[in-house]
């Protein structure tokens, strides 16, 4: 569940913080696009670097280190999934190649969720759903975005009380074969299904009782406007893609690469 962690808004005073929503989004954005189109380890490791003082300076080390740790399992099963499946390509051998690619395609997922745990560490619901409708979206999906955002980390810290409760009441979760394990989880998900519904529930007679969607027209207390710093940032960031995609397309890649490991 601390996975989850990295998408709660922390309310820090801190200049990333004070960035404009969209500013952070495109930021967030150049990352994952530079991420996805780079394999080699080089400049996904210097993806991932480049964003720890960016959460020096937000003030939310705890939060996104702990997001991290909920994503190692996966970044393992994707380290170890390429991994088998590059030395069957190869012949049943082991290649520094296939090592260092199992290894980039792991460091990739994690430089990704690292980069949208910045984001949303450090920008509120109320912030994201009024740069969604100043994008000119439809307020019920704005609504229902920053909704789901809200919600999500309050349901995984509900989880976790639920299994917390359980394992005091005598619950043995990691016992027995993998059915048996499935089977162990029901009497979480029951109670966390019935909570759900049960907010849902009452969130929906809020709503109504506030006369959701009665008019068209919405105003808002707050507008969202550039600040100078919020350009800076902007030109940086497509700076910054600009170079990657020049790099990928005339930068031969042999450059990027570690030396040759052999085994």
């Amino acid at each position: 569940m601390s996975v989850f962690e990295g998408l709660r808004f922390k309310r820090v005073s801190s200049h990333i913080h004070r960035l404009d929503p969209r500013t952070k989004f495109v930021l967030s954005s150049v990352i994952f696009g530079l991420a996805v189109m780079f394999t080699e380890l080089i400049p996904l490791l210097l993806l991932f670097f480049f964003q720890i003082p960016l959460v020096s300076l937000a003030g939310v080390k705890k939060e996104w280190v702990r997001s991290l740790k909920g994503g190692l399992l996966l970044a393992l099963m994707i380290f170890v999934t390429n991994f088998v499946v590059g030395s069957i390509s190869a012949g049943w051998s082991l290649t520094g190649d296939v090592l260092t690619y199992s290894t980039a395609m792991a460091l990739r997922f994690l430089v990704i969720t690292a980069s949208f745990s910045i984001f949303f560490l450090t920008t509120s619901p109320d912030d994201l759903g009024l740069a969604l409708e100043q994008a000119h979206l439809p307020y019920e999906f704005c609504f229902a975005f920053t909704t789901a955002v809200r919600f999500v980390p309050v349901l995984a810290y509900e989880a976790q009380t639920i299994i917390d409760a359980q394992k005091a009441r005598g619950l043995e979760l990691e016992k027995g074969n993998f059915l048996k394990r499935i089977k162990n989880y029901i009497p979480i998900l029951i109670p966390l299904i019935v909570g759900a519904i049960r907010r849902s529930m009452e969130m929906a007679e809020a709503m109504e009782s506030r006369a959701f969607g009665a008019e068209k027209k919405r105003t808002n207390l707050f507008i969202l406007e550039m600040r100078p710093v919020d350009h800076l940032v902007l030109s940086f960031s497509l700076i910054a893609l600009a170079f990657g995609v020049f790099i990928r397309l005339f930068v031969p890649m042999t450059i990027l690469k570690f030396p040759q490991l052999r085994f």
